[in-house]
């Protein structure tokens, strides 16, 4: 696989793993007796799970789809992988419930019964994004052209309803390198409308550091701010 090839996981995946992680270290610092808090932490996850439901559904309807029509049989492993994500969703979604139907006592036990399958989840996450970057890139890589790749992504994420790519875009922003970053943003300035991209815009600002910030602007100079 050629790193300069397009690779329709790297962005995402980059994301999914920031919210993955973030969600887990939430998770195991919760403090129990804090109401607010445990309130707050468990819509973080439930929000990772249909962040994760969401991606997994996109992969079905368009990734694999893509895999099949000219290598048959080469996206099996990943599909049969992603039915056991949708079974350890449920799980925890059941976790979550738990937390918060448990008295004072008991809430303690839940939440680190929580922990310990979300950590499980995202171990599981983490070796199956790896496997989609090294396998199913090389299928894909080695049956579409870079510009057939784009039209799929673009296909993908033309689907993608306006909130729920806002809130992919907080986790991917800071999630990626300066230059890869300043890519997406350039890419986007060409295809969004003024105030849209303005708000992907403030997002960024929102959630960059001073100095990743500092690093867009001078990537992307003064069009996009006043696109």
């Amino acid at each position: 696989m050629s790193p300069t090839r397009f690779d329709m996981y790297a962005f995402i995946h980059k994301a999914l793993r920031a919210m993955m992680s973030d969600a887990l270290v939430a998770v195991g610092r919760l403090d129990v007796t804090d109401p607010e808090e445990v309130a707050q932490k468990l819509s973080q996850v439930r929000a990772l799970l249909a962040a994760c439901t969401s991606h997994l559904r996109h992969e079905n309807e368009f990734i694999h789809p893509a895999i099949e029509a000219r290598m048959p049989g080469a996206s099996l492993a990943t599909a049969e992988e992603h039915q056991h994500h949708q079974t350890g969703s449920v799980a925890l979604e059941n976790r979550i419930t738990a937390v918060e139907q448990a008295a004072a006592a008991d809430r303690p036990v839940a939440a680190h019964a929580l922990y310990l399958d979300l950590a499980g989840f995202v171990a599981d996450q983490f070796a199956h994004m790896q496997l989609e970057e090294r396998d199913n890139n090389r299928v894909l890589q080695a049956a579409y052209t870079d510009a057939e790749l784009l039209a799929i992504q673009g296909r993908l994420i033309d689907a993608i309803p306006p909130q729920e790519m806002t809130a992919t875009l907080r986790w991917m922003l800071p999630s990626l390198a300066a230059p890869e970053r300043a890519e997406l943003l350039a890419g986007l300035a060409t295809k969004m409308p003024r105030d849209a991209f303005c708000e992907v815009l403030a997002l960024a600002r929102q959630n960059l550091s001073g100095r990743d910030w500092f690093k867009l602007m001078m990537a992307l100079g003064p069009m996009p701010l006043a696109a």
